[in-house]
């Protein structure tokens, strides 16, 4: 027996269709809560170690990673290396940005990296993976090869990534081989043969030393999603009498370079290996290959399963559908009872005639005896002086002191109200603090952009008797105003242009009419702080929900959803905004 171990990075799969690791805390979590999830698969809030990452849910079970607020979806995969290279000793390399922060090199640059720097080289030549740059050890830079850009490098110590192991038997009668194969489909195996009392072998197996064959893993051999078709079998327990497969592997560095017909003749010889063994097959229907991972590789499984009278139901996996299929310009129709097919915000114009004392006294009503109760701005009595101390605010008589807001009925200090006005986006209205009751017409403090509005032919699930109103909002970076968190200071505008869609239906329609006048107000985006992602100086969305999934509900973004439209026009009335606003959009 020998002690097998290996390093797992979990990685995402970024636009440019490039496996970026998370950090090794992530991933250590990530693996914390496969061994304590449901068998059935579960999800990792990832911002519970990070909060940069607090927008994000790593799904176990279909193996992708979710952005909340954008409904942005990336596939993940669990990779695996040496425990003797950069990730398995703790070392990070990472590169200086624009920015001036530290981006992480992908894992198998930085394991390049790192080799060059324990043979004590003076230079690395990236070429070879894909990338013109040199790293220079001596000067600890990044050379870009064509553009002659240098850019610091840096070698950090972080914790390492987690480490699995397992006892495995060493390998006999199978010359050049240097690890027991560990793949899916074998540990399918393993199971089987437990099961029907083969003799020798291990109690488990781990995953070994391929980086770019990622396996779902989870307790006592769950539910196991396989492109392009999911294969769910009942959980088993591995006994102590599973045999190991043996059949031939090539060794970890020839995996890298493997294309998918290498890969696949490398599971059939797996398979005939197994089958050799002793396990009878049974036919298996192919399957069209419209994923990465070809049909080959599935139906082995569902062999395999089969062969130990095991059930096994061939399903596709719920795929993520963002955007709608390709639309020709003649196919894109005005939306029907609107004249116009486009909305630009420019910057706040300044009023300009009305102090906050004459905005805040035109919404009030006189109290000649105030209640004794406190303010619930200030907290101080009604009946004493206001506790506001700051700024902006001139001295009032007592007559004056408190005031009660003529809607809703309650009362404040009259310099509290100015205080808080002036605290606000001054924008002629006033918001009860207590019951949100909305004085005047609200504005908000939304970025100048554009909003466009057209129909698309096609139908969003649960609406198959009506087409789609698909909204794009584009707002780009920029300075902030004066009515913005940080006067002067640059904001951000993540993720534009957001595509975002409507029913065309008539309660579709008067929701997008809303929408218009939201957009008109600045109301549907402000600038602040992202409470998933903790950026600040970002653009955000301000309390609209947008659904920004097309064709499936994967991410809680998109449809069906019975209740969306309502909700929308509650968000919206909240915000000041009713369906008599959308009579002047008509």
């Amino acid at each position: 027996m020998l002690l097998a171990s290996a390093v797992v990075v979990w990685e995402w799969l970024n636009e440019h269709g490039r496996w970026r690791p998370y950090s090794p805390a992530v991933s250590h979590q990530i693996e914390a809560a496969i061994r304590s999830s449901d068998p059935r698969g579960g999800s990792v809030v990832l911002g519970q170690v990070d909060n940069r990452l607090s927008p994000y849910i790593i799904d176990l079970q279909s193996m992708h990673q979710f952005r909340q607020d954008t409904g942005t979806i990336r596939p993940v995969r669990r990779s695996f290396y040496d425990p003797a290279s950069a990730p398995g000793q703790g070392w990070q390399w990472e590169w200086e940005n624009d920015a001036g922060s530290w981006t992480p090199y992908d894992m198998e640059v930085a394991i390049a990296i790192e080799n060059g720097h324990n043979r004590q080289q003076n230079c690395l030549d990236l070429t070879p993976l894909g990338f013109c740059y040199l790293i220079d050890y001596q000067n600890m830079t990044q050379v870009n090869r064509q553009s002659q850009r240098y850019r610091r490098i840096q070698r950090r110590a972080d914790v390492p990534y987690p480490l699995v192991s397992g006892p495995l038997p060493l390998p006999k009668g199978v010359a050049g081989l240097t690890q027991p194969c560990s793949c899916q489909q074998c540990m399918l195996v393993l199971s089987v043969k437990a099961n029907t009392g083969g003799a020798g072998g291990a109690a488990a197996i781990q995953t070994l030393g391929r980086r770019s064959l990622t396996i779902q893993r989870a307790k006592n051999l769950a539910p196991v999603a396989i492109r392009p078709l999911m294969v769910m079998k009942p959980q088993r327990t591995m006994s102590s009498a599973a045999t190991v497969c043996h059949a031939p592997l090539p060794q970890r560095s020839s995996l890298a370079g493997l294309s998918r017909p290498a890969l696949q003749r490398i599971a059939m010889a797996q398979s005939r290996a197994l089958i050799a063994s002793g396990v009878p097959t049974v036919p298996v229907k192919n399957l069209n290959g419209s994923s990465p991972v070809h049909p080959a590789l599935a139906g082995i499984t569902g062999i395999l399963m089969s062969a130990a009278a095991l059930p096994v139901c061939l399903t596709r996996p719920p795929k993520l559908v963002l955007h709608p299929p390709p639309v020709s310009k003649s196919d894109i129709k005005p939306v029907p009872g609107f004249n116009h097919c486009c909305r630009k915000t420019t910057k706040k114009q300044t009023r300009k005639g009305k102090t906050p004392e004459e905005v805040v006294k035109k919404y009030l009503q006189k109290v000649k005896s105030p209640p004794e109760e406190d303010c619930t701005i200030c907290m101080e009595p009604l009946g004493g002086a206001s506790g506001y101390k700051g700024p902006g605010v001139t001295p009032v008589s007592r007559a004056e002191s408190v005031g009660r807001l003529a809607q809703c009925g309650h009362q404040y200090h009259f310099q509290c109200l100015v205080a808080m006005y002036n605290n606000g986006n001054k924008d002629g209205s006033l918001q009860c603090p207590t019951c949100k009751t909305i004085y005047g017409v609200k504005t908000g403090n939304q970025p100048a952009g554009k909003m466009e509005y057209h129909v698309i032919p096609h139908s969003l699930p649960g609406h198959p008797d009506c087409k789609t109103i698909r909204i794009i909002y584009n707002i780009p970076p920029g300075i902030q105003g004066p009515e913005h968190p940080n006067p002067g200071k640059p904001f951000t505008a993540r993720g534009f242009p957001r595509h975002c869609y409507l029913p065309d239906s008539e309660k579709g329609r008067k929701v997008l009419r809303l929408l218009l006048v939201a957009w008109d107000r600045r109301l549907i985006f402000s600038v602040g702080t992202s409470s998933t992602t903790g950026e600040s100086d970002t653009v955000i969305w301000n309390e609209v929900h947008h659904k920004t999934e097309f064709g499936s509900n994967l991410t809680g973004h998109g449809f069906p959803d019975p209740g969306h439209l309502d909700n929308v026009l509650e968000e919206l009335r909240a915000q000041g905004i009713t369906e008599e606003d959308a009579q002047t959009e008509k």
